[in-house]
């Protein structure tokens, strides 16, 4: 798009005080091609808040970044998801870390686990789907799921999904988890009360100080440090460690690798690290 052809004045400057922003808050990098992505995204922030120039809306983020940051991060950041994506983590997932699980924890009976960047709800409802229907009745199970973007927390804690999200779901499951909807919500779904009790839903920056304390069985953090620099990444991987017990689990995305990365972690499947004992 010509810059003549824009609602709103946008300039290189401008782009590079927002990404600017973007890295220090939350440590996405953002690269050169997504000038444009910023433009159509925050674009309707500068006219809900009166602007005619992003330098406005650049100044006024500078100077109300504790009311305005969230608001921004919730327009630029990317959310796609599905249920049951990657489907190898969930077969892995059921056939042989929670049958191990149900043997190591038998004495506590508990597992817990964290879906780091849950986005709109659909990874942690599918790896809380895995729990239910792998470990025991009765077991404490619980599951935290965080996402920097409050607008997707709110949806993913309410389970509300249209009907062809849910096309990758066999009718069993779906009988078993989900309700249908009736009248004008005929076309849509809603994840059953059994299934969202379990889950933790938290606004979470991973940059930022972490509330909770541990330890987890396992942490999903999938497509989430491909938006960040090789640095931040080996940091935030070795928090992760932390929080993980004793050859504890940890599943990242398709595209993501741990190669050349110092960190306490051993690949022992396609993108499923395991914590190694310092």
């Amino acid at each position: 798009m010509k810059e003549k052809e824009r609602e709103f004045e946008y300039t290189l400057e401008d782009f590079n005080f927002l990404r600017r922003i973007s890295n220090q808050h939350s440590g996405i990098l953002v690269p050169d091609d997504k000038f444009d992505m910023f433009y159509s995204r925050l674009s309707k922030r500068v006219r809900l808040l009166g602007f005619n120039r992003f330098k406005q809306y650049c100044d006024y983020l500078q100077s109300h970044q504790d009311q305005e940051f969230t608001e921004f991060i919730n327009a630029v950041t990317t959310n796609l998801t599905s249920f049951f994506r990657e489907s190898h983590h969930f077969e892995y997932l059921s056939q042989v870390l929670l049958p191990e699980l149900v043997e190591k924890n038998r004495g506590r009976r508990q597992i817990r686990g964290w879906s780091a960047g849950c986005s709109t709800g659909e990874e942690p409802y599918s790896i809380a789907m895995t729990l239910l229907e792998n470990v025991p009745a009765g077991w404490d199970v619980k599951l935290l799921a965080t996402d920097l973007d409050t607008n997707v927390l709110k949806a993913a804690a309410e389970g509300v999904y249209p009907v062809d999200r849910i096309g990758t779901i066999g009718e069993p499951r779906l009988h078993r988890w989900f309700q249908r909807g009736v009248g004008s919500q005929h076309n849509k779904v809603r994840v059953k009360a059994e299934l969202r009790g379990i889950i933790h839903f938290n606004q979470l920056n991973l940059m930022q100080d972490w509330p909770m304390r541990g330890p987890f069985d396992f942490i999903f953090c999938r497509n989430v440090l491909i938006y960040f620099d090789k640095e931040t990444k080996t940091r935030l991987v070795s928090r992760y460690a932390g929080l993980l017990r004793e050859k504890g689990l940890l599943f990242i995305g398709h595209s993501e690798s741990l190669h050349q990365t110092d960190t306490p972690f051993s690949l022992i499947r396609n993108t499923i690290y395991q914590k190694t004992t310092i």
